[in-house]
């Protein structure tokens, strides 16, 4: 009776190892790509959180709008003089 060598796969083996090395969790370009967006998507809701704390003050608009729009220019506000 021979004891096989426990080094020696038999092709069914190699075939499982060689599905392990292909499979989508061992390729580095997948976990780039998903680093890459859960950076992008976190960039965006820091944006928004920024952008809700720092609200600017309404511009004074008198006059006609269109959608909103104001039709007339607002005079421009002089700098202040420094002492």
């Amino acid at each position: 009776m021979s004891i096989p060598s426990r080094t020696t796969l038999s092709p069914a083996d190699e075939e499982a190892v060689r599905d392990l090395r292909g499979a989508w969790y061992r390729q580095p370009i997948v976990w780039l790509g998903s680093a890459v967006f859960a950076a992008s998507i976190a960039g965006c809701v820091w944006l928004i959180v920024v952008a809700e704390r720092n609200v600017d003050p309404p511009l004074p608009v008198d006059g006609l709008q269109i959608l909103k729009v104001p039709l007339t220019r607002t005079p421009p506000v002089p700098p202040a003089s420094s002492p």
